[in-house]
């Protein structure tokens, strides 16, 4: 290969290296084996070259900045959720922002769909549920659903279920993105269709309360999956400068990074469908005993909102700043940035 289209081929990438630093380990330790490639080639072709002079030094700034900043293990396990996952997902904001607007276009149907059509809800959610619905609140009991299993066994039934469409949520992102879409659309069409059953009955504020005390970390997670799933998509569709085999493995890396971290979140809301839901449900139904305060219902909620909010939007947008800043005081006054002469 001619050293002009040598040059020509990698050069973004170079100059992409050189300005963008990042925190990942991951990333650092791909571009380090992706430079120690092209500095091979560049020394075997081209030894006198500036270019690969050039090359070296973004390697050598590279591999002083992995062992400077070497970690032990359990430091690294904190700095994973402190750090980066957070900038990992602010990488990513603009897909999760998307994913979010999707999903609520696919509940916004639903309502739609079932206020003109009766028969609308039932195709969705399924007769026999919404005929035992109908049943409990007919009784006076509208979420009698939650009190009709043992609490251990409806925790472990609920996790496994949502870990498990979250992680499928997430693999079939593998189809271009298009898998991800589609069980966001029917998770979107089951939150309209079921909102809009209790809404017609004058029990929508009722079920707002009772059913989104876990429902709101429950349904974040799936969208925030979708998002994951997306990634995949988009990673194979779109490789940028990277080959489409490596963009395709960094796109299922920081996936399965995300739904790492949806785990715990999925755990808290089978935890509270399980033991705090069913006692908010008390509250609204004939049968006081063992109710729960609606200020208490009103508390868990807002904090539930407060939490994805802080974990999933503000806090990684205050880190990617703080990284930012930190990246621009560590480059030298004196560093080139620019194609060397």
């Amino acid at each position: 290969m001619r050293e002009a289209l040598f040059i020509k081929r990698n050069r973004d990438k170079w100059i992409r290296y050189q300005q963008e630093q990042t925190t990942d380990p991951d990333e650092q330790a791909e571009r380090f084996i992706t430079l120690l490639d092209d500095l091979a080639y560049s020394r075997t072709f081209y030894p006198q070259s500036k270019v690969t002079r050039w090359i070296n030094s973004i390697a050598v700034g590279i591999y002083q900045n992995i062992y400077q900043n070497k970690k032990e293990k359990f430091t690294r396990l904190i700095t994973f959720w402190t750090t980066e996952l957070p900038l990992l997902i602010r990488r990513h904001h603009g897909v999760f922002l998307f994913t979010f607007i999707f999903f609520m276009l696919c509940v916004l149907m639903a309502i739609v769909s079932s206020s003109q059509d009766d028969f609308f809800v039932k195709a969705i959610l399924g007769e026999d549920y919404v005929q035992m619905t109908q049943e409990n609140i007919a009784k006076g009991d509208p979420f009698g659903v939650y009190r009709d299993e043992d609490k251990f066994t409806m925790f472990i039934r609920i996790a496994f279920n949502n870990i498990q469409v979250a992680l499928r949520t997430v693999v079939f992102g593998i189809f271009f993105g298009i898998g991800s879409l589609y069980i966001l659309f029917k998770n979107g069409l089951l939150v309209g269709s079921f909102e809009y059953l209790f809404f017609a009955q004058g029990l929508g504020w009722k079920s707002i309360m009772v059913i989104w005390i876990h429902g709101t970390i429950e349904i974040s997670s799936i969208i925030i999956s979708g998002a994951a799933g997306l990634i995949v998509g988009s990673s194979i569709l779109f490789p940028g400068t990277y080959s489409r085999f490596q963009s395709f493995k960094k796109g299922v890396r920081d996936a399965l990074k995300i739904a790492l971290a949806l785990i715990p979140f999925l755990l808290v809301a089978a935890l509270l469908e399980s033991y705090v839901t069913y006692l908010m449900s008390n509250t609204f139904s004939n049968q006081k005993a063992g109710g729960m305060p609606l200020w208490a219902g009103i508390g868990i909620l807002a904090a539930s909102v407060a939490l994805v909010a802080w974990y999933f939007v503000w806090h990684p947008i205050q880190v990617g700043k703080k990284h930012q800043k930190a990246a621009a005081a560590s480059t030298p006054k004196t560093q080139t940035l620019q194609w060397p002469e």
